[in-house]
Formats: C-alpha cells, structure tokens, sequence
C-alpha cells in the first residue's frame, strides 16, 4: 500500500462497504440458483476485482460478527464477542483500535451507518464503538454522541430502539434527549427523515423494511458532504431462515448493483461478509430452482418429519474464506488471498490516508 500505488490514480471521495452477514459463498452460489436457476448471476459475481478474504478472529479460527467486523475496521484482528478494541481480561477493557469510519470522521467527512440489524449490534457498533463485549448494548449505543475518535457517526438508519432505549434507561440516559443533544434529531423511519438533513437517527423496530431506501436516504443525506463520506450498509443473510436469507440476498445483490451503476466514479464500492454459514446445496437438477428446508431449527426437531430438500442447514458460522468484490479507486488491490485485516488498508489506502491521521479536522 505504498506512495506509488497512490499516485497511481486519485483517491477516493467517498467508501460504501455492503456487508452480507454471513454471506459466504455458499450462501451465494444458492442465492443466484435461487433466484435465477443458475449459478453466476449475481452482481458481485461480476465486479470486477474479485478476492477471498479469510476471516479468524484472534482466538478462535471461527469468528462471530464482532470480531470479524472488528478487523475488517480496524485492520487488527480481535477476540470474538469485542468491539473494535485489543483483546483484554475478561471484565477487563482493552485498547480502542481506530475504525475506518473514525479516520473519515477526522478527516472531516460525513459518515453513517445502515442496516437490518440492531444498531447496537456488532456489525454497525464494529464501526463507531469500542467495548469488550458486544452485549454492552447501552454503552455501546452512548458511543454515537460520545465518540472516541473525531466527533461521532452522522447517520444511523436501523432497528433496535426498544433495547437501546432500555439499556440507556437503566443507566439513566435518556435516548431521544441525548440525541437531540447532540445535534442528530431522531425520525421513526427512513421516509421521514428531510430533504436538507445533514445529521440524522431513524431508529424503529422489525426487520423487515426496505433497507434500500434506508441506504438511498443515508446516501442523500451524507452527499451533501464536498469533502465526501464513509458509508457501511448490512444486509443479515444468515441462511439458518433459508427461504428468507436467500430471498434477501438476490434482493441486496439488485441493490448493489443499482448503486454501483448510480455512484460517480470517485465511489470505492466493496461487497463482502464478515463469515461465512454452515449452509450447502446439496442436489438438485440443473435449470431448476433448489428446494429449502423450513430452517436449521425444523430441521434439527427429532418430531418434526423427514423432509428431502436439496438443500442442507446448520445453524452455525463457520470459517471458510468468503468473496471480496470491489469497484472503483483503489480496487484493484481486491485480488487474490486476503487476511480481514488486509480490508482496511485496501479502504484507507483507497481514500490515499495513512495510518498517522490527525486526531480532528474540521469539517
């Protein structure tokens, strides 16, 4: 990631990472039979920097979303279940580890954060928070106004609020007053979010919106930036649902695609996941889609009859490699075999920043 590699091509201005939560490429390769009745038809299986990128935590060779999430930020690698920060005693803290969002927090460009999950959970909080455990839902949440690097993540657009609302209570804070605040008013939805926004939190409950109008929204509203944005939008693709995690990958794929097709070209995109899941094709006739079990739960009941589906399903991570696909400056360094760590140096080097950055900037 050297100086001749960024003198190569312009920078960066702006970074949008689409994280497929266990999006392996099983995962994928049943999505497209899925919803095409072929393999190889998904976007991200045509972007045009392609690798693998293993994805080990620091003490255990499969990792869970916290971990893997950290080291994709940070470009250090974690225990699994902490935060963006070093491996600690337990009931211990450890060492903040900079994220990727907080570098472009300091180098004065807008940054959010969008998806299915809580916005307390590991993946979002990887990118604004710091915590040994990522069952810290209120301190973890508190971050969003009380960062520890640059001056907090600008838009937060996701479901979750009846936990964080009760964890901050429990700790004496009040969500609402605390966001307002600090100058990021809080809408029920997405929708509702205006036009001139330049701050913003829509926090709700349920999973099931549509996360691409989330993502558009957070786009206009971190546009508005001349310095550009950082951007991480999760999609939960865990096939332990298999019908609805493959649904919602052909439906995240089409959104990809739109915006890949939409973004100036100063916009690195990266597709990626965090781990892959114990999910396997496992017959099947070509030309036809594959039939799916109920889920990993139906299928692991001993009352529950036996049912021949093409299709097989654990309820577990697991540790394979998983795709990388990327577009735009900085791109090309997407080839090949990847540790999770090499992701964050592929983006920072992308944006032409090292990892000496000044501690704010000015917006």
């Amino acid at each position: 990631m050297g100086a001749a590699l960024l003198s190569a091509q312009q920078p960066a201005k702006n970074v949008i990472i689409f994280l497929g939560d266990a999006a392996g490429v099983p995962v994928l390769n049943a999505a497209s039979i899925h919803g095409y009745k072929a393999p190889r038809k998904l976007f991200v299986q045509h972007m045009p920097n392609i690798g693998l990128s293993e994805t080990s935590a620091a003490n255990n060779w499969v990792t869970d979303s916290a971990a893997g999430m950290t080291a994709i930020v940070t470009g250090q690698k974690t225990n699994n279940g902490v935060l963006s920060e070093t491996p600690a005693a337990a009931g211990q803290e450890g060492k903040p580890l900079k994220t990727i969002l907080e570098y472009a927090e300091e180098h004065g460009l807008s940054t959010g954060v969008v998806s299915n999950s809580a916005m307390s959970d590991a993946t979002p909080a990887a990118c604004y928070a710091h915590a040994s455990s990522r069952k810290k839902t209120g301190e973890i949440f508190e971050q969003v106004w009380k960062p520890r690097f640059g001056d907090g993540v600008d838009v937060i657009i996701g479901p979750g609020r009846k936990a964080i609302s009760a964890s901050l209570l429990e700790m004496k804070i009040d969500l609402d007053k605390s966001l307002v605040a600090s100058g990021r008013p809080i809408y029920a939805s997405a929708a509702a979010v205006p036009k001139d926004a330049r701050r913003a939190v829509a926090l709700f409950d349920g999973s099931d919106f549509d996360l691409g109008e989330a993502a558009d929204k957070a786009i206009e509203v971190l546009s508005k930036n001349p310095k550009g944005f950082f951007l991480m939008v999760e999609c939960d693709l865990h096939t332990n649902e298999p019908q609805r995690g493959l649904d919602r990958a052909v439906a995240f794929d089409k959104y990809i695609e739109k915006i890949a097709k939409r973004m100036p070209k100063d916009t690195l995109i990266i597709f990626l996941a965090d781990h892959s899941f114990d999910f396997r094709v496992r017959s099947g006739k070509t030309g036809e889609a594959i039939t799916l079990p109920a889920s990993a739960k139906a299928k692991a009941d001993p009352a529950a009859p036996p049912v021949k589906t093409d299709a097989r399903v654990e309820n577990g991570h697991t540790g394979e490699e998983v795709l990388v696909a990327a577009q735009g400056p900085g791109s090309e360094r997407v080839k090949g075999y990847l540790a999770n760590t090499d992701l964050f140096r592929i983006m920072l080097a992308a944006y032409g920043w090292s990892e000496q950055s000044p501690r704010a900037a000015a917006r």
